[in-house]
């Protein structure tokens, strides 16, 4: 029996058709079939019930399935874990970020990481969605808010901090601010997602938690785009640190309430490196993250 057969039933298992499982493979969708006949004519009986409109696991299928499983992973771990120590990181590496993140804090760095192990190659591959890290064969995604839960392994990569801040020029001309319950009276650029357009949430020094309503006629779906629009006296913006600290320290961006702890939607979130969970993190992976918790 091939073992690339057993791969091949697998990812069907796992992605939900031959059609994804071919674009994993990056193989032909009719050479996924044949795989999958043949294995079913050895093993003697049939994994998928199939129609034009449906596949579906049989019983033995999804037996089977439960069986074999971690003997693949095994077999892949210990391939790519052998491999590992005969060489120095090599091969794709493939990370994925929200586009504001990997165009402001990833691309920067990516000459440095490049010229340490130039045996790899990269792939950046930037959405503001949240993808399937399997079925797009992510390695590693960089992510925000509270621990990502689910058959993924995840790292905190950095505490997750924002600050209203707003240019000098809109100071000037609208005036300053003494506590965040005057935001309410003001017009704000927000973030067009549930929660970051109609409330701020705040905390004081002794821990007292407060969220402010926030109104405003600006919605912008992009974090780099929000800075410029702070930059430009557009209004109080929500932003986190990474997007506004160069302007802050500039003096091209003022933070209105420097004595408070703001949020989107809860505080203690953090910044997150996330890889599909197995056994064994390949050696590329493990060298990305050591490369980012050095520089963040």
């Amino acid at each position: 029996m091939q073992l690339a057969a057993l791969r091949t039933f697998s990812d069907v298992m796992k992605l939900g058709s031959f059609a994804s499982a071919a674009r994993y493979r990056d193989v032909d969708p009719s050479s996924v079939s044949r795989a999958i006949s043949g294995l079913e004519e050895e093993l003697g009986f049939r994994l998928f019930q199939r129609n034009r409109r449906k596949l579906a696991p049989t019983e033995a299928g999804l037996t089977y399935f439960g069986q074999i499983r971690n003997l693949i992973e095994d077999l892949d771990h210990a391939h790519q874990k052998a491999r590992d120590v005969a060489t120095e990181p090599q091969g794709l590496l493939r990370i994925t970020a929200c586009t504001s993140l990997g165009q402001r804090v990833i691309a920067p760095l990516l000459q440095k990481f490049m010229d340490r192990y130039p045996a790899l190659s990269l792939e950046l591959v930037l959405t503001d969605s949240q993808i399937d890290l399997v079925a797009d064969q992510i390695d590693l995604a960089i992510r925000f808010g509270p621990k990502p839960g689910g058959d993924v392994s995840a790292t905190r990569l950095a505490p997750r901090t924002f600050k209203v801040c707003a240019s000098p020029s809109y100071i000037q001309r609208a005036g300053g601010m003494m506590h965040p319950e005057e935001l309410s009276e003001r017009e704000c650029v927000l973030f067009p997602l549930p929660g970051y357009r109609t409330h701020w949430l705040f905390r004081d020094a002794g821990g007292r938690e407060f969220d402010v309503p926030v109104q405003g006629r600006l919605l912008v779906s992009h974090g780099l785009t929000m800075t410029q629009c702070a930059l430009s006296g557009l209004g109080p913006t929500l932003l986190p640190d990474w997007l506004c600290q160069p302007e802050l320290q500039a003096g091209d961006l003022v933070d209105l309430f420097p004595e408070f702890e703001c949020a989107a939607t809860e505080f203690d979130t953090a910044a997150w490196m996330v890889h599909p969970s197995r056994k064994y993190v390949p050696n590329k992976v493990d060298a990305f993250m050591q490369f980012l918790r050095a520089e963040f």
